[in-house]
């Protein structure tokens, strides 16, 4: 979800899956006085889900703001018939790390739900 996406979510109440761990952070002043008006804007958002909300969006958009870095070897073609190269960029190790604490997460989710 991109950021600019955020009020329209906010504003459906979208529903998701939460882990059980929990984070902690300390925010600037500005920040903190940025979230306590978000807060005041959208009463029935508490600034835990303001946080959580502003966070996945953000770790969403950095996804798809990762450098295409051209590798040398050609994994498809395009419609065109153009060669598309594998990325050896960052992006390959993201989703990887991504899928592999997907999976690990879903296990303790039916750890816990058995």
């Amino acid at each position: 979800m991109k950021i600019k996406d955020l009020v329209s979510y906010w504003d459906k109440h979208a529903r998701g899956r939460l882990t059980r761990d929990a984070s902690f952070m300390a925010l600037s002043d500005q920040h903190h006085r940025m979230l306590e008006k978000l807060a005041v804007i959208y009463p029935l958002k508490s600034p835990q889900d303001l946080m959580r909300d502003l966070i996945s969006s953000s770790l969403d958009e950095i996804e798809t703001g990762f450098p295409y870095v051209q590798g040398t070897k050609v994994v498809a073609h395009d419609e065109d018939g153009f060669e598309i190269y594998e990325d050896q960029g960052v992006t390959p190790e993201f989703v990887r790390l991504s899928q592999k604490h997907i999976k690990r997460l879903k296990a303790r989710q039916l750890e816990s739900a058995a």
